[in-house]
């Protein structure tokens, strides 16, 4: 089996980026981490990679003129260390356009809600102040608007009457950390493939409507 050789991108402490570690040392997962990177120098996901014996470098944005001079820099490295398929795990930046069509279904990004809903910062906070009873987490191909494209895959969480903004964090990013491998393993393997902007994907088994408040 040929593992597709994927490079991270990420901003902060990595949660996300270690989950994806931890399935790539699956011996059968289609992908292998081969580069990680970060905007932010110091950020604790490099210290992750490197305890992983993953390449990891830091870019920092500030030290660019343009979104499109960092982009340019940002290819570079990912060319440089042959890099197939690209994972945004918690990266706070947007693409400039011209990155966006380099990387184009080859690009997939997490987000914390069940896309199109709730785009952007703030998340949680628009979710429980909207009084909707489920939430969740999106994986799509990114396209050059953000937190828009063809969704890959996605897992719903109740919202509980009880929730805060931290409490119903904490219960997305651990659903987050189990639906990033599942859907890379889906792409990285052609089970999900994209033609045009519609994702086409192999049969799955039927699964029961989950319902909030339970029934």
């Amino acid at each position: 089996m040929t593992r597709k050789r994927v490079g991270v991108l990420i901003s902060g402490r990595g949660s996300n980026l270690q989950a994806l570690i931890e399935a790539c040392k699956e011996p059968h997962y289609p992908a292998e981490i081969v580069l990680v990177v970060s905007n932010v120098p110091g950020a604790q996901g490099l210290l992750r990679a490197e305890a992983a014996g993953i390449l990891a470098t830091a870019i920092n944005h500030k030290e660019f003129s343009s979104r499109e001079e960092f982009d340019r820099a940002l290819n570079g490295a990912l060319e440089d260390a042959n890099i197939e398929f690209l994972c945004n795990a918690g990266f706070m930046r947007l693409h400039t356009e011209g990155f966006v069509e380099q990387w184009r279904n080859r690009h997939i990004n997490i987000h914390p809600s069940l896309l199109p809903s709730f785009k952007g910062l703030d998340t949680h906070a628009r979710v429980l102040a909207a009084g909707v009873t489920l939430t969740g987490c999106t994986v799509h191909f990114v396209r050059k608007e953000m937190d828009d494209g063809p969704i890959v895959a996605q897992a719903a969480v109740p919202v509980l009457p009880s929730d805060t903004v931290e409490s119903l964090a904490v219960r997305v990013l651990d659903v987050e950390h189990r639906l990033y491998p599942h859907a890379l393993k889906l792409v990285a393997s052609g089970a999900v493939r994209i033609e045009g902007e519609t994702v086409v994907r192999t049969s799955a088994p039927e699964q029961p409507p989950l319902f909030s408040p339970p029934l």
